[in-house]
C-alpha cells in the first residue's frame, strides 16, 4: 500500500503493520463502547435527584407539591385525625415515676399532645426533621407543645411526633413539610381553647370538686362534636383524673369525623418513658373525675 508523505514523496506501507494499525483502531472502539455501555447502566441504578442542591433543599422545606412522596403509600387511606391536647395537672399522674415529671413555669394550660392521623403511623423513614425546620416556631412551640417529661427535651418530643404522625400526615398538602404540620397543629391549639371553654361554664381545676363526663361533654360538645373523648388516668388513690381530650377530625380539619373502630389504641402510647399502652382511658360515665390544678413545684402530687 503507497501513501503520499507531506513533502510529495511516496512510501510503502508493508500488510503487517496495515493490519496491526487496523487492530489497534478496532480495539480502542470496543473499548470505548464498552464504557459508554457501562456509564449508562451505572446512571440507571442511581436514584432520581434534584437537579440543584438549592432546588432540592426547596422542596424538602416548603414541601413537595402534590405529595409525591406518598402517592403510592397506603398509609395515605387514613380519613380521619385526632388532636389531642393535655391537662399538665393530669398528665404527671400518668407517669409511673415522680421523677420523670415537670411542668415548665410558664405553662398554666391545655397543651398540645399530638396531631394523628388514624390507621397510619411511621408511615416513612425518609424525611427527617432538623431543628431548622421549626426555628421560626420553636417560641410558640415551647409554650403551647412542651415536653412534660424530664428525661425528653421538648425538641425530641416534637421530632418523634413528626416521625411517627407528621408524615403520615403530609399525605395532605396543607401538612406536607415539618413547618407545614407544626403550624396547622398551632393553630388548632389556637383554635380550641378548652381553657376559656370550661372556665366561662364554671368548670375549674379542683382538689375538691369533681365533675362528670355528661356536665363536661355538654360544654364542649358543641365546639369540638359529639365524637370528642374525655381522657382520664387513675391515680394511686383510685381517684380518676382528667388529662386529655382528643378531638376528630376530617382531612380537611374540620371537626367531627365518625373515628369509630378506625383505632384500637392510643396512637401515642409508648411514647415516653415511664407511659403505659393502658394508661389512658375514656373517663367512665358514671364515675365522678377529678380536674386537678397544676402544680409546678410538686406536680406529680398537686392534690397532696
Amino acid at each position: 500500500m503507497r501513501f503520499k508523505h507531506g513533502d510529495g514523496k511516496r512510501f510503502i506501507v508493508s500488510d503487517s503493520v496495515r493490519k496491526m494499525t487496523v487492530l489497534i483502531i478496532e480495539r480502542e472502539e470496543m473499548r470505548s463502547s464498552v464504557l459508554s455501555l457501562l456509564l449508562s447502566l451505572s446512571l440507571l441504578q442511581l436514584p432520581p435527584v434534584a437537579t440543584t442542591q438549592e432546588g432540592h433543599w426547596e422542596d424538602y422545606k416548603y414541601g413537595r407539591q402534590g405529595s409525591e412522596l406518598h402517592d403510592k403509600m397506603s398509609c395515605c387511606s387514613w380519613k380521619c385525625l385526632l388532636f389531642a391536647l393535655q391537662w399538665p395537672g393530669g398528665f404527671c399522674q400518668s407517669l409511673s415515676e415522680e421523677t420523670l415529671c415537670r411542668i415548665p413555669r410558664s405553662i398554666n394550660t391545655w397543651t398540645i399532645h399530638g396531631l394523628w392521623p388514624l390507621r397510619a403511623k411511621q408511615c416513612c423513614s425518609c424525611w427527617p426533621m432538623f431543628r431548622s425546620d421549626v426555628q421560626e416556631l420553636e417560641a410558640e412551640l415551647t409554650q403551647h407543645w412542651p415536653s412534660l417529661v424530664t428525661t425528653k427535651p421538648s425538641f425530641d418530643f416534637w421530632t418523634e411526633e413528626w416521625k411517627k404522625h407528621g408524615v403520615c400526615a403530609a399525605c395532605v398538602e396543607g401538612m406536607n413539610s415539618p413547618p407545614r404540620y407544626f403550624q396547622v397543629c398551632l393553630k388548632l391549639r389556637g383554635h380550641f381553647d378548652i381553657h376559656k371553654l370550661l372556665e366561662d361554664a364554671g368548670i375549674t381545676p379542683s382538689c375538691e370538686r369533681p365533675y362528670k363526663v355528661a356536665e363536661v361533654h355538654s360544654v364542649l360538645a358543641p365546639h369540638l362534636s359529639d365524637k370528642h373523648e374525655i381522657q382520664c388516668v387513675t391515680d394511686n388513690k383510685d381517684r380518676e383524673v382528667w388529662f386529655q381530650v382528643k378531638i376528630p377530625l376530617s382531612q380537611n380539619l374540620t371537626v367531627g369525623c365518625d373515628h369509630q373502630g378506625e383505632t384500637e389504641r392510643d396512637p401515642a402510647a409508648g411514647s415516653s418513658p415511664g407511659w403505659s399502652p393502658s394508661t389512658g382511658h375514656p373517663c367512665p360515665p358514671q364515675v365522678p373525675f377529678y380536674y386537678f390544678p397544676i402544680d409546678h413545684q410538686q406536680p406529680l402530687r398537686p392534690c397532696g
